[in-house]
């Protein structure tokens, strides 16, 4: 037996609770893994509040991400006692994840734990840290210079912005930082943000073309924020669209992409094949300081996940949740 964050949902209600689960209950996989930390991450958060339609199958253990150690495997790409990370993969939606003290998964799943990093420094980075390397890297591929001028980060103050400004600014890009929570401003230039713009420049419906700033953008959020960051991105920049925190829809138009040639580069952090994922983690070890990471993130334990997944739905939360799945 062991414990985990269980989600169900039946003639009782929708409902999550700390439980005690059963090792023949684990879902097929070729490696049982004895978890060491998750995170709390935004599909967590609306799995355990059940704000979001995320979970397909109950009981679910959310969890989007984990890292810990291989107990055993029928896999030759990993043994027991290796250290191996997971990030997305729909587990935590359709398949039993880390918010819970062993998971069991698909060997394609699971990287071994990158070089340079501890779990705990794995999970402080988590799928919000590596979803902002993607974004960055689509950038870079891209071709943009820090010469091109200023970058704006949406969502600023979450995990993936934390990160995003972190990453560029060490990248020796200008950036600037939109946030609802303009308490956090001293937070987000520690990260290297130049500026911090309040939301509600960018959050409420705009015109289609509004006047060029921004070379680029790293964009968490979605909705109108999304349709006027593209609207006020300079000719030949680039958005990257990772999240929908203020909503799914894109009320704008084709007229940044057809008149100043816009690109719209959508990141799914979710089935990212393997070698691109150690690629990303490879930069992040290149970029990161460790000592950014006790900045950005906070360690809580596998019980308080289900109070700090309020916290975190109701805009509450600054940068990442690291939980201690033993504790």
């Amino acid at each position: 037996m062991f414990r985990a964050v269980l989600v169900n949902k039946d003639e009782q209600g929708y409902r999550a609770e700390l439980g005690q689960v059963d090792e023949a209950s684990l879902p097929e996989g070729e490696v049982r893994v004895r978890v060491l930390y998750s995170t709390l991450n935004y599909k967590d958060g609306l799995a355990i509040t059940g704000k979001g339609p995320v979970v397909r199958s109950f009981p679910m253990i959310p969890g989007i991400d984990f890292a810990g150690e291989v107990i055993e495997s029928t896999s030759p790409d990993f043994n027991a006692g290796d250290m191996v990370l997971l990030n997305g993969w729909g587990v935590g939606e359709g398949h039993w994840g880390g918010l819970a003290q062993q998971a069991r998964v698909k060997a394609d799943w699971l990287i071994s734990l990158p070089k340079g990093f501890t779990a705990k420094q794995a999970l402080a980075i988590g799928t919000a840290g590596y979803t902002a390397m993607l974004c960055v890297m689509a950038l870079q591929k891209h071709g943009l210079k820090p010469s091109d001028g200023e970058v704006l980060v949406t969502g600023a103050a979450g995990g993936v912005g934390s990160f995003a400004i972190t990453l560029l600014s060490k990248l020796g890009f200008t950036v600037v930082a939109s946030t609802g929570r303009m308490a956090e401003a001293d937070y987000l230039k520690k990260l290297g943000a130049a500026e911090v713009i309040d939301r509600a420049t960018l959050s409420s419906p705009g015109k289609p073309l509004a006047k060029e700033r921004w070379a680029a953008v790293v964009d968490s959020v979605g909705s109108h924020t999304l349709a006027n960051a593209c609207a006020q991105t300079k000719s030949d920049g680039a958005v990257a669209a990772c999240g929908l925190a203020q909503g799914m829809d894109f009320p704008s138009s084709v007229a940044p992409f057809i008149l100043r040639a816009v690109t719209l580069y959508g990141i799914n952090s979710v089935t990212v094949p393997r070698a691109k994922r150690i690629a990303a983690y490879e930069q992040l070890s290149q970029l990161l300081d460790l000592k950014t990471l006790d900045e950005i993130s906070h360690e809580i334990t596998l019980e308080e996940s289900l109070k700090y997944a309020q916290e975190l739905m109701a805009g509450n939360v600054r940068g990442r949740l690291i939980v201690d799945v033993n504790k």
